[in-house]
């Protein structure tokens, strides 16, 4: 029995010491209220073409949004929509809204490239994988995402360098939807050109239809598919301004692709009305009063249990302790976002522990 206790208890301290090395070697991530950053207001603006901006347009140009705030390599970042027309942007951790509304400005550029002869399909393949496990690390946490914005640049840039432009850009795409086939689980994203686009598309997979090499579909310059043509329209392309991409398309997946197509197809202007530095939104006096309020909070409950219950509520102290410590160690490992309202929310489950210790 002892010796059980024993091996408890220098469990317990490794637990502490690692928590600890994680506590003082990683850096916690803090929300828009106790770190700041940049905020935006996008105030997106009808068109002779797009005369409403209806929750489908406001969607794609959120998505667009989106996709640009990755460019920036801002973890963390909140957008929606406000009202029926406007997104709200905060980007926790930027100081420089100049540089935000440099990337986020402007309508989003949709073109479709040719591949060029003599490259080989398979290495795009490969760093189209490479580019997908990098976009994926922007989720993990402790990732330097200064290098990692940097090993995307240069991942873009060598995608980009095996296609070539065509003049077929997203102001010739009319529409496009995610359809399911008729059997199975699997579905397709249907677009549709306009006269001067259907025209340039059949060029542009008749050139390509039979030889293995794809059409690139970029938005803003990253890639986002590029299917291939097959030879039954070497002859004339594919004609008649509509066609369909297929592949190992999910619901998700399809819809994923098509609102981006989407979003690069439509000719919205984007205009920021509002740009500025947010320091800590609490203010660095409300923060300190805080820390204040929980530290005296802590030591009140503290000492109530060591008063009202002697040893057992000194034991019951050491584990709430022990279960803060150890629950922020796992709050930094995991990447976890801290805020005001999740720190109360942990006050909470303390204080439920001390009180569940009071039944």
């Amino acid at each position: 029995m002892v010796g059980r206790q024993r091996l408890v208890i220098l469990l317990v301290v490794g637990l502490l010491l690692v928590a600890s090395l994680v506590i003082s070697r990683i850096p916690v991530r803090l929300g828009l209220d106790l770190q700041g950053g940049a905020q935006l207001t996008l105030q997106v603006k009808t068109t002779p073409e797009v005369k409403q901006i209806t929750p489908a347009v406001l969607e794609a140009v959120q998505r667009v949004v989106e996709g640009r705030i990755n460019s920036l390599g801002v973890s963390e970042a909140v957008v929606q929509t406000v009202g029926k027309d406007q997104l709200l942007v905060q980007l926790p951790g930027v100081h420089d809204p100049q540089q935000a509304e440099r990337v986020l400005g402007g309508t989003a550029q949709l073109d479709f490239r040719r591949q060029k002869p003599g490259t080989d399909v398979q290495q795009i393949q490969q760093l189209y994988l490479v580019r997908e496990q990098l976009v994926a690390l922007r989720q993990q946490p402790n990732t330097d995402l200064q290098q990692l914005q940097k090993d995307l640049q240069q991942t873009e840039a060598a995608l980009a360098a095996f296609y070539e432009p065509t003049g077929l850009t997203g102001k010739n795409l009319k529409d496009a939807v995610a359809q399911p086939l008729p059997a199975g689980n699997q579905w397709q994203v249907a677009i549709r050109f306009d006269a001067e686009g259907g025209k340039k598309f059949a060029e542009l997979t008749q050139s390509i239809a039979g030889t293995g090499r794809t059409l690139g579909i970029f938005l803003d310059n990253t890639l986002i598919s590029f299917p291939t043509v097959s030879a039954e329209f070497a002859a004339a392309g594919i004609t008649g301004g509509a066609a369909v991409i297929t592949g190992n398309f999910t619901a998700e997946s399809a819809q994923d692709l098509a609102v981006q197509l989407r979003g690069g197809a439509l000719p919205v202007p984007v205009e920021i009305v509002e740009n500025r530095t947010v320091g800590a939104t609490l203010g660095q006096d409300s923060i300190q009063r805080s820390y204040w309020a929980f530290a005296g909070g802590m030591v009140l409950v503290l000492a109530f249990m060591v008063f009202y219950y002697r040893l057992p509520g000194l034991i019951a102290d050491l584990s709430l302790l022990i279960y803060a410590v150890l629950t922020y160690a796992a709050f930094v490992l995991l990447g976890v976002t801290l805020t005001l309202p999740g720190i109360a929310g942990s006050q909470y489950w303390y204080g439920g522990g001390c009180q569940y210790l009071d039944l």
